[in-house]
């Protein structure tokens, strides 16, 4: 869903040939992105509690209590979820704050433009985390 959000407003970022990376203009794109984003999931969370609150209706019927109890759970995990990217979006805007935006946690490296675009909130380049992928995987059997 917050990919859905991120592509239907902005354009992909076109670096000027010789732009330094992580210059201003690329810094502010990604804020941009960023701060859309929260707005958009802050209102989707508002949005759900005052629907819930509208649509608490006591069922008579068990089955329809049932599916009702399903539906609000299933709502309330998908907003923990957005609730828990807010914080990780919140926590990137001061990493651009801070001027570590954009390197790998890990190694140090570039994360590149495109990865951060696609997910705007990562911390490892795309060769660390597949790394820590397949140390998860390793770890699960």
């Amino acid at each position: 869903m917050a990919e859905d959000l991120l592509h239907k407003h902005f354009t992909p970022y076109e670096p000027k040939a010789g732009e330094d990376y992580m210059s201003a203009k690329q810094l502010a794109h990604f804020r941009k992105i960023l701060e859309t984003l929260k707005k958009e999931l802050s209102e989707d969370i508002d949005r759900t509690v005052h629907t819930m609150q509208d649509e608490a209706t006591v069922f008579a019927d068990p089955n329809d209590r049932a599916s009702q109890e399903t539906d609000m759970a299933i709502e309330l995990r998908n907003r923990d979820r957005e609730r828990k990217l807010i914080k990780k979006i919140d926590e990137t805007l001061a990493r651009i704050d801070g001027d570590d935006y954009g390197y790998c946690d890990k190694c140090g490296v570039e994360i590149g433009i495109k990865r951060l675009e696609a997910r705007p909130t990562a911390t490892l380049c795309i060769d660390c985390k597949t790394l820590e992928e397949l140390k998860e995987k390793q770890m699960a059997k």
